[in-house]
Parts: structure tokens; C-alpha cells; sequence
């Protein structure tokens, strides 16, 4: 099963403890073959919206900034129960904020 993990931006900056624990952890789930890609995003963004057969583009950034994705990781696991748990150590490190898990079907 594979799942894409999204994290929100956060406003807190990140320091040498959580790049160091975030790197481990990475390192973890690279070498077990779980973690088949990760990185993060450009927080501006583009929206492409289609009503009526008319195509929108807009440029962000967006006044909803805090919900935009800020990162995300592609993960193969056994379980709907071990990709959350991977998240669950995932937040444990990044500290507050959110996130979004969905399953990605298809080969």
C-alpha cells in the first residue's frame, strides 16, 4: 500500500535538533525501503481551476497560507495502521502543526 503524506507549513523555524532528528528518521525509512520519495514544496503555488469549460490560473501565494502543503513523503508500507504511525513519529518530531494522509492507487 502506498500512501502520500502532505504537512502544512509551519511558523516555527527549524533548528539543528529537528534537522537532526528529521535526517535520522529519514535515513531510517530510506534504508527499510519504506520511503520511495520525499521534499518539499514552493509554498506560493499555482491554482488551475475549470468551471463552465473556462480555465483559471492563478498565481499564490494565498491568503490561506497556513493550510497550503509544505512538504510531503510517498511511503510504501503494509498498513493504513503503519503509515499513520509513521506520521504519528513524523509529528512527534516536526512538533505542532497538521498534516494529510491519502492512499495512492493505481501501479
Amino acid at each position: 500500500m502506498r500512501y502520500l503524506m502532505m504537512t502544512n507549513g509551519s511558523d516555527t523555524p527549524p533548528d539543528d535538533k529537528l534537522f537532526a532528528e528529521m535526517g535520522a528518521f529519514i535515513e531510517e525509512l530510506t534504508a527499510s525501503g519504506v520511503l520511495l520519495a520525499t521534499g518539499g514544496l514552493d509554498p506560493a503555488g499555482v491554482r488551475v481551476e475549470a468551471k463552465g469549460g473556462e480555465i483559471t490560473v492563478t498565481d499564490g501565494p494565498f491568503a490561506e497560507a497556513k493550510e497550503s502543503v509544505g512538504g510531503f513523503a510517498l511511503v510504501e508500507v503494509r498498513s493504513k495502521e503503519e503509515a499513520i504511525e509513521l506520521a504519528r513519529r513524523f509529528r512527534k518530531i516536526a512538533g505542532d502543526g497538521s498534516g494529510m494522509m491519502h492512499q495512492v492507487f493505481g501501479p
